[in-house]
């Protein structure tokens, strides 16, 4: 009898301590064996998260989601995911929590990805998160997008090709020959032409050749620097005309300036200006009354200078009111 209270008080003990080792692994693999701080992150969907779901900060299992709560926002369902973490962890700022599956066949993990910022989350702030993208979704969408494609597309697409192949076909059965024989004949007049063409090619790539050397002469660096002087004096053409055309315009002001004083003057004047006129056409109609008279007169004074000079030429002495010297000569005789 006291051999079998023995026996229970050791398979007793030997419960106990299976079990306490079980929840001891429990607690160790579950990541929740020591000091923790709680974050927490909002999901639009959280399909695959539940309590005990592993958070990993750069692939690193740094704590375990804790609970699951829907929470009414804008108008709809979002879910707060609250997030046990090591303690002293540190988060930056812009870090972004995601939900994603490592694998195909993997459990869904919260896959924390490491920001850029200097400063680091306090316990109980939000992590920005970023939706699970569902690779049975994606894939789904691409096979309606494929078939609709097939159906929409591609089969009318082979309708057409089908029915241009039977035309085809009905074409060459029935003009299939004179096509043929026309195609060789079309071949044939190409073999003819080709040589003058390559002739007539390589002509033009001598022709092509000269005058790239007679470029490469032209643009040498003695004619580069000479039409580079002759640009920079038609720059300087251009700028003397620019600065003669502008005084051009300013010459241009001023004879309207002049133009302008002149009508001004002839306007406040014109009186005075219609009476000199009658007064010059007084002066004109005297002279011409008189200008017969004025001839004769002109004429008889330049006959009458005519003689004095003949005189003077004969006699200088006239001017000293002598006499004209007698002639030697005949008195000799």
């Amino acid at each position: 009898m006291r051999s079998n209270k023995i026996n229970y008080v050791l398979v007793g003990i030997f419960v106990i301590a299976m079990a306490v080792v079980l929840v001891a692994a429990v607690v160790t693999l579950s990541g929740n064996s020591g000091a923790t701080d709680s974050y927490h992150a909002i999901y639009r969907n959280v399909t695959g998260v539940k309590f005990g779901t592993q958070i990993l900060y750069e692939g690193y299992p740094i704590g375990q989601v804790e609970e699951v709560t829907p929470v009414a926002q804008g108008g709809g369902m979002r879910f707060r995911v609250d997030l046990s973490v090591t303690e002293g962890w540190q988060i930056p700022a812009d870090s972004v929590a995601a939900i994603e599956a490592p694998g195909l066949l993997s459990a869904i993990v919260i896959a924390v990805s490491e920001g850029d910022s200097k400063k680091a989350l306090k316990p109980g702030d939000r992590i920005e998160s970023r939706e699970a993208e569902n690779l049975f979704n994606v894939m789904s969408s691409v096979a309606e997008q494929i078939k609709d494609i097939a159906v929409n597309d591609l089969r009318p697409l082979l309708a057409t090709v089908n029915g241009t192949v039977a035309t085809f076909g009905d074409i060459l059965g029935e003009e299939g020959e004179a096509l043929i024989a026309e195609l060789g004949a079309l071949a044939k007049e190409l073999s003819a032409r080709v040589p003058v063409i390559v002739g007539d090619v390589e002509d033009l790539t001598g022709q092509l050749q000269l005058t790239a050397g007679e470029l490469d002469k032209l643009f040498s660096p003695n004619n580069r620097k000479t039409i580079e002087g002759v640009l920079g004096k038609a720059d300087k053409a251009v700028g003397s005309f620019t600065e003669f055309a502008g005084e051009l315009r300013a010459t241009r002001g001023r004879l309207d300036q002049l133009l302008d004083s002149i009508d001004t003057m002839l306007i406040d004047n014109k009186l005075d200006v219609e009476r000199a006129i009658v007064d010059l056409r007084h002066v004109v109609d005297s002279v011409a009354r008189h200008i017969d008279a004025l001839n004769q007169n002109m004429e008889g004074a330049a006959r009458n200078m005519h003689e004095f000079s003949r005189q003077i030429r004969k006699n200088p002495g006239i001017l000293l009111g002598g006499t004209a010297p007698e002639d030697q000569a005949a008195q000799g005789n």
